[in-house]
């Protein structure tokens, strides 16, 4: 199976030159760790900057500079800051042109769960339904099962939706599916993992 470092640099091969990418808290943060060469992305995060670095080395941390998870990030030549109305005009306005979240749940249409678990305490949605409705193109990076090996792709989700009918690709600690007609299409399988391995461990439909 892929680790967490694994399935970030996997999700960054998803990136294209000129994008300006959104993402989400969890795995998906690793990503800018992974920006293959020769590839120029814009990050931005919905706390009001554009052009995030990867994360500091210990020791050389800003507490000034986080993102949107409050993590310690860097800043380059190009960063730009700004208020949250402002990024949010961005990401409402379709100038982002992916998302990459993290996920509790995700159904076979893509439908999308990513904010809270009923019970628990939760700060709010933050920026995910804004993300998942406003941007071109969103990827969710998640394990593939939970810590009961209960599969976490399901037929319909259980919990509280972010977003209908959003999801286009997912990665997994077992592989790569996008949300297609029908149900999910295994594109990829994780290194020691078989195609029939991904189809025992989803509960959503798979198609062909």
């Amino acid at each position: 199976m892929w680790d967490r470092d694994q399935m970030a640099a996997r999700a960054a091969k998803e990136l294209e030159d000129g994008m300006y990418v959104n993402l989400g808290i969890g795995i998906p943060t690793l990503v800018s760790n992974y920006i293959p060469e020769g590839i120029n992305v814009t990050l931005q995060s919905e706390n009001g900057m554009l052009g995030m670095g990867p994360f500091p080395l210990e020791g050389e941390e800003d507490s000034d500079l986080i993102n949107a998870g409050k993590q310690t990030i860097t800043e380059l030549p190009q960063t730009a800051y700004f208020d949250s109305a402002t990024s949010f005009g961005m990401i409402r306005g379709g100038k982002i042109a992916m998302a990459i979240l993290g996920a509790m749940e995700v159904a076979e249409n893509g439908d999308l769960a990513n904010w809270m678990i009923p019970g628990k305490l939760v700060k709010g949605m933050g920026g995910a339904m804004d993300l998942v409705s406003g941007v071109g193109r969103v990827i969710v990076v998640m394990d593939h099962t939970n810590k009961y090996g209960e599969s976490k792709l399901l037929k319909e989700c259980t919990l509280p939706l972010t977003g209908k009918s959003v999801v286009d690709r997912i990665i997994t600690n077992l592989g790569v599916l996008d949300v297609v007609s029908g149900g999910l299409k295994i594109i990829e399988c994780a290194d020691g993992i078989s195609e029939q391995e991904i189809r025992s461990s989803t509960e959503a439909k798979i198609v062909n």
